[in-house]
């Protein structure tokens, strides 16, 4: 195990190293001059080379570049060059609205789309399949945005069940936080919980027809037994492989769904941050996402090791 943990740790670390020169690199390539933005379209060159001076892009890329590495580890992102304020503090105040909603939406993701994908093995034929095939395929084929649009006028104007929009701190006030939270978390869910839907009724139709299933029917143990125990069991790394690929989209994938519902988060501080140029900012973002996808991606290893050993051996060749 701790072979296999060191494995994928040592992936981690270089896939993190190759990141962070995308991102610095990409990010230089943007059209535009954030000290021109800056110091507005009316200002000197004067204004605009000392601007250029105080960010420090008059220097070379690579000492650009490893001053970038080394305030990454001391977690110093610099200053927004739109508001003057400490990138950090910005994402400390924006992250946790998004990370919120994101963790809220997996939950109802993964509870709908696992309910409804046994449902659809247990009653294959008959209509709570034909439902759930129904729930999955307007998850699927309608995009968040329409839905969050028809939520809104149904569920907040119309039936007044859900605020329209706005936020309230979890951690402040729970059940009012997670009141706002839950219609947007809903939208943001529902095209997860159908993909796990469908791959949770696949994987359980093909689990429940194998040897062992059957060897178990045959010694007296319960269909419902069967079916939790053995059946759902192994069906669970496709569930954790699409969750672990999911819910770094979700971060990302946040952004339409804070417009719509007016969020403070990721979302809005990211689409700021590009249409002004904002480099420091940028890169911190793109960086949070990236750390994002690795360490969900090393979480989701080691799940797989727990509920498979046989991927735990065969990695620790």
């Amino acid at each position: 195990m701790l072979r296999y943990l060191g494995t994928r740790l040592w992936q981690s670390a270089l896939t993190l190293v190759l990141a962070s020169l995308v991102i610095f690199f990409g990010v230089r390539q943007l059209p535009g001059d954030p000290a021109l933005a800056m110091a507005g379209e009316e200002a000197t060159p004067e204004q605009v080379e000392a601007v250029r001076e105080q960010l420090g892009l008059n220097e070379s890329v690579i000492t650009q570049y490893g001053k970038f590495i080394g305030n990454m580890f001391r977690g110093d992102f610099g200053t927004s060059t739109r508001t003057g304020t400490a990138v950090t503090d910005l994402i400390a105040t924006t992250l946790p609205v998004t990370l919120w909603l994101s963790a809220y939406a997996i939950a109802v993701a993964v509870i709908v789309g696992i309910l409804f994908g046994v449902i659809a093995e247990r009653f294959r034929g008959r209509w709570p399949e034909w439902a759930a095939n129904g729930f999955a395929l307007v998850g699927l084929s309608v995009p968040n945005f329409w839905l969050g649009i028809l939520a809104i006028l149904y569920l907040s104007v119309t039936l007044g069940w859900f605020p329209a929009s706005g936020y309230v701190d979890v951690t402040e006030d729970p059940l009012r936080g997670i009141y706002y939270l839950t219609l947007p978390a809903l939208i943001l869910g529902t095209g997860l919980a159908a993909v796990i839907m469908r791959q949770t009724r696949a994987s359980m139709i093909e689990t429940m027809s194998t040897d062992y299933v059957r060897t178990a029917r045959a010694k007296g143990l319960g269909r419902g037994r069967v079916l939790m125990r053995y059946g759902l069991r192994n069906s669970l790394i496709v569930v954790v492989t699409i969750v672990g690929l999911q819910l770094g989209g979700l971060i990302s994938g946040a952004v339409v769904t804070e417009r719509i519902f007016a969020l403070p988060g990721f979302g809005k501080l990211t689409l700021d941050a590009v249409f002004t140029r904002d480099y420091p900012v940028i890169q911190a973002v793109v960086l949070i996402i990236t750390v994002s996808y690795i360490l969900i991606n090393l979480a989701v290893d080691i799940l797989y090791s727990l509920i498979n050993p046989r991927i735990r051996v065969g990695g620790s060749n």
